[in-house]
């Protein structure tokens, strides 16, 4: 009896791990596309993978909207040359994602160069299409 119980906890335990994993890679993508995203910005693309209450902060304290960041990205307001991802952490907890990382960039804002050093907070929400953004908080690293 014994035998057959810890033989049923490991693979409810094998199970979860192998869920929570899947998940996890799932999450991971969905951050890779919104990545593509903001060096090569899609409406259609980013309509799809941004929920409509998006709240996205930036490192200034500036918050905006879902239709105000995919504005800032298609007009060039915002505009991402290069983005490196580093010291990722994802957290999921039933149909919420919190992803940490360090995002170093080169912008181009306003045909302006520059390299920003965030640390970010992603939040996701899991939907039946998938993952989606909910929000963003970004602070700048000392």
């Amino acid at each position: 009896m014994t035998k057959k119980l810890l033989i049923c906890g490991s693979l409810i335990f094998f199970s979860f791990n192998l869920s929570f994993a899947q998940k996890a890679t799932e999450v991971e993508e969905a951050v890779n596309k919104l990545t593509q995203l903001m060096i090569t910005p899609d409406s259609l693309a980013l309509n799809k993978l941004i929920l409509n209450n998006l709240s996205y902060g930036h490192s200034s304290g500036k918050i905006q909207t879902k239709q105000e960041f995919m504005h800032s990205l298609l007009s060039g307001e915002s505009d991402f040359v290069d983005i490196n991802l580093t010291d990722q952490t994802i957290v999921v907890q039933n149909k919420t994602a919190l992803v940490r990382h360090t995002l170093s960039a080169k912008t181009n804002d306003k045909n302006i160069p520059g390299n920003v050093k965030l640390y970010i907070l992603l939040i996701w929400e899991k939907e039946k299409s998938g993952w989606k953004l909910l929000g963003r908080q970004a602070v700048k690293v000392p």
